[in-house]
């Protein structure tokens, strides 16, 4: 079955527990994901949700995996999108390694569905929430403060979007 993947990778000056820490817990998170939060009890087969400042649900799932403080991996869903929710159930895997002073993040984000909307959706979104994670256990602060420009012009996107396939091995987003 096709299926496309969006795979990001960093280093972070911090430990594994830090690290592990800050992708778990519901306040930290909301200064690096633009007031964005997770509640879940993160052991293998609790729910988690992605919850706004006001209270809405944005994306539901279940904790497929929970290997604290190595490798999370969530079974996620968009519910606020009717055209992302209808290409179903992705999977995000989030590894953690040392790797001398630092520590390696990985985060995998596939769903079963070529060219998958989502895929291209998260591919924006991922590297915005990780560079404000590794500022934040860095340097105390946050990089960026809204998760869209507020000013900006408006862009025409095309729908040309192209994401890795198990066939081809390539990976791009291209708007």
């Amino acid at each position: 079955m096709a299926e496309s993947t969006f795979v990001h990778v960093t280093y972070i000056r911090t430990t594994p527990e830090k690290l592990w820490s800050a992708l778990t817990d519901a306040e930290c998170m909301k200064q690096y994901w633009f007031g964005l939060h997770c509640q879940s009890q993160w052991t293998a087969g609790s729910p988690w949700k992605l919850v706004s400042d006001d209270g809405l649900i944005l994306d539901t799932g279940e904790i497929f995996k929970a290997e604290p403080p190595r490798q999370l991996v969530i079974r996620w869903q968009n519910q606020f999108k009717p055209e992302l929710k209808s290409e179903g159930v992705s999977q995000c895997t989030m590894e953690v390694e040392p790797s001398g002073s630092a520590v390696k993040l990985s985060i995998t984000h596939t769903i079963e569905r070529e060219q998958s909307k989502f895929i291209a959706a998260v591919s924006d979104g991922w590297p915005k929430v990780i560079s404000n994670l590794k500022s934040l256990l860095e340097t105390g602060s946050v990089v960026l403060n809204n998760p869209y420009p507020c000013k900006a012009p408006a862009l025409k996107r095309s729908n040309n979007v192209s994401v890795q396939s198990k066939a081809s091995g390539r990976f791009s987003v291209r708007w």
